[in-house]
């Protein structure tokens, strides 16, 4: 997640989790990613004025290639979550190569850097915050995402322990020397190279920390790391995301996999969320940007853990077109009908593992309105629900207050009708008919909350148009993570 600068350093590390079979074919999106579903950050410790200085004179001095000092132990690591699903098998992805390294962001001994080289031709497409404080980084790919037209990606760079946002010129300098760096070394151009950072929001990047690994990087570049990758990018998450699919394009299997981490500062308007997703599908940069831009409505958009908007939120989509199926080059084209459906259940899939690590969750919601005037009216009641501190801490003490429940829906401003609003959990009837249901049993919706997965159907009465939001319960973790998240 992205935060304040902090005072003292501090830093946690996660255990990854065991593999898990893909996801199976055949299946909705969300039935899929469903059905899978089922199954401290670093501070650098020094003021700008000092880390511009620090960085003038690695300018001037190039850094020796050596190994970071040798690491403080961590501070201690957040337990993993109780809603921790198993990290995927990922096969290689023809045209992608990994590498991880430790570059030093955080004290103690973890990975904290990860770069992606794509084969010559690779598409891109990108979808970021809309955070009125962007990041450096978000700076720099929208606009190279812009001059390039998302033609011929042929890197991506990311750290985690430093967002780099709320840093001005320098920390915009220090984006553009880390692309130049990895410019030279893969033989492309600096336009060609994707950056994303996550970590401590006021902190200026130090590049060399960066660029000083790339000889390494570039050794340790493989086909097959992706849960290495997945585990290099978290920061308060408590497990490794990832997710796979297969899809036919005109009789030709293809692949999909993407990683993402995110834990707190979750909801997105595109949470801290960084999604990184590859296929060796051939598809244009065009169509590519449709499908990213569509589905991220219906996954990313659709997950919330606590209502705050990153400053860093990033997803890059990536076809590198070294599978044997045809070059497509429309969105709406029949032949991608297949592929729609896996890429949408990949990133969904991922979404709902940024509800899982929320962090301090205990409990998995997903959230339901129906009978609402528009989708975008059924989208804003559904959120406004999830994102009630009062709804949350209900959830997180197992009570069926279903009056905060309407309190929630009351407080979205949108149309509804009272006198015909339904509320549900799961299948037993809270409220109906604008007030109590007359089947409303204390003991069964009691006996209904203590389960680690929840659902709460509500129904406005108004029209016919529906929205689903999954979020967590807000608990007292919540607030120590928080608490003691600089320090």
């Amino acid at each position: 997640m992205t935060r304040p600068p902090a005072k003292k350093p501090a830093g946690k590390s996660s255990p990854p989790k065991p593999a898990a079979t893909p996801m199976a074919a055949g299946k909705t999106p969300a039935a899929i990613a469903l059905e899978v579903a089922s199954k401290p950050v670093e501070v650098m410790g020094q003021t700008i004025e000092r880390a511009r200085a620090a960085l003038k004179r690695a300018d001037k001095q190039p850094q020796a290639d050596a190994p970071p000092a040798t690491p403080a132990p961590a501070k201690g690591a957040l337990p993993v979550s109780p809603l921790a699903v198993p990290f995927p098998k990922i096969p290689a992805i023809p045209g992608v190569q990994i590498a991880t390294s430790r570059a030093g962001f955080y004290k103690h001994d973890r990975e904290d850097l990860l770069v992606m080289r794509f084969s010559k031709g690779t598409s891109v497409a990108g979808v970021f915050t809309r955070h009125g404080i962007g990041s450096a980084p978000v700076d720099w790919c929208k606009k190279h995402l812009e001059m390039s037209k998302g033609a011929d990606a042929r890197a991506l760079v990311v750290n985690a322990g430093c967002a780099n946002a709320f840093t001005g010129k320098p920390g915009a300098d220090a984006v553009r020397r880390v692309a130049s760096a990895v410019a030279k070394r893969f033989d492309c151009r600096q336009r060609d190279v994707m950056v994303a950072s996550t970590g401590v929001i006021g902190v200026l990047l130090d590049d060399a920390k960066i660029t000083q690994r790339l000889p390494d990087i570039e050794a340790k570049l493989t086909d097959d790391n992706w849960a290495g990758a997945a585990r290099a990018i978290m920061t308060t998450d408590t497990f490794a995301k990832g997710a796979y699919a297969e899809a036919m394009i005109d009789g030709e299997k293809v692949k999909i996999a993407g990683i993402c981490k995110g834990s707190g500062m979750i909801a997105p308007d595109m949470a801290t969320m960084l999604a990184f997703v590859a296929t060796d599908a051939a598809i244009s940069p065009a169509a590519l940007q449709t499908l990213a831009s569509l589905y991220t409505r219906t996954t990313f958009n659709c997950v919330t853990v606590d209502g705050d908007r990153s400053t860093n939120d990033t997803l890059l989509l990536f076809a590198t077109g070294q599978s044997a199926a045809p070059n497509i080059s429309r969105a709406g084209d029949k032949r991608l009908a297949d592929f729609r459906v896996k890429l949408e259940a990949v990133l969904l899939d991922l979404a709902l593992q940024l509800v899982r690590d929320g962090e301090g969750a205990s409990k998995f919601v997903k959230i339901n309105v129906t009978g609402a005037e528009s989708p975008a009216s059924a989208r804003k009641i559904a959120r406004t629900i999830a994102e009630s501190p009062l709804v949350k801490t209900a959830f997180a003490g197992e009570d069926a207050n279903w009056g905060r429940i309407a309190m929630a829906i009351g407080r979205a401003d949108e149309p509804i009708d009272r006198d015909r609003v339904k509320i549900q959990f799961g299948p037993l009837i809270a409220a109906q008919d604008g007030l109590v249901s007359p089947t409303y049993d204390e003991d069964k919706m009691s006996a209904y909350m203590k389960n680690q997965e929840l659902e709460v159907s509500v129904d406005v009465g108004v029209g016919k148009h529906a929205a689903s939001v999954w979020t967590c319960d807000l608990t007292k973790q919540y607030v120590a993570i928080n608490g003691d998240y600089r320090s």
